[in-house]
């Protein structure tokens, strides 16, 4: 009697243990969060898959980019461990790392810091190019030209659940060139952004740009024209990791 009972106690212990483990997981998604201010609505939208974090805040109505900061992140005692790799603000604040108290309750989302913040989950699915991708080169007359994605200087897309990014930015001086965002739709070789911040201009907000795009191994070549309507036939690269 006494066996099972200590047998018992230890399954409860294991499965607590386990739980504890799982519940500590975010589970991979874009999540958004709406803050009032005198100064109109602020939308906070967040991009988190297995390793990697961004945090982007912009204004609706008038369009206006506020900021943008990511990068690879752990989990330690729930507890969002961020190593940034671009910060928007960083000549001003000088933030390279986060460290953020979470939980996860009725589905939602909870960032404790600096101020608590209650994120819901977007309702939108996987799709094709969903992954952190690393523009690698062009294709020309002369054929592909290439480029080194080691280097500190990189632009990144970051596409997760119907929602992406593109951010340009130094790893090493934190110098940040721009970027922009919103939702896209990737269907049969037609690839649709829907444009709701744009930092460089805010009055690209709104744009719907449409491109063709093709998948070759872990390469996505990406083939129409610009914002600004110049052709553009580029190759970015899916980023394996750090």
């Amino acid at each position: 009697m006494e066996l099972k009972k200590f047998s018992v106690f230890v399954g409860l212990v294991v499965l607590l243990f386990f739980s504890g483990k799982i519940e500590a997981q975010i589970p991979e998604n874009v999540y958004h969060y709406e803050e009032k201010s005198s100064d109109g609505t602020l939308h906070h939208e967040l991009k988190l898959d297995s390793d990697y974090f961004v945090h982007t805040i912009y204004r609706e109505s008038p369009a206006e980019f506020i900021k943008t900061l990511g990068g690879f992140y752990t989990i330690n005692d729930n507890t969002l461990m961020v190593q940034l790799e671009f910060n928007s603000n960083y000549k001003k604040d000088n933030i390279s790392n986060l460290q953020i108290p979470f939980k996860i309750k009725n589905g939602t989302l909870i960032l404790e810091k600096p101020t608590q913040m209650i994120f819901t989950a977007t309702s939108y699915g996987p799709q094709d190019l969903d992954g952190k991708w690393l523009i690698t080169g062009r294709v020309t007359d002369q054929g592909e030209e290439r480029r080194d994605t080691s280097r500190p200087r990189k632009t990144m897309k970051y596409l997760l659940n119907g929602h992406f990014q593109w951010i340009a930015y130094n790893t090493e001086t934190f110098e940040f060139f721009g970027c922009g965002g919103g939702t896209y739709d990737a269907t049969n070789g037609k690839y649709t952004e829907n444009i709701a911040y744009f930092s460089r201009d805010n009055s690209r907000v709104g744009a719907t740009l449409s491109f063709n795009y093709e998948l070759n191994g872990n390469d996505w070549y990406h083939t129409g024209k610009s914002s600004k309507g110049d052709p553009l036939n580029e190759i970015w690269s899916k980023r394996i990791a750090k």
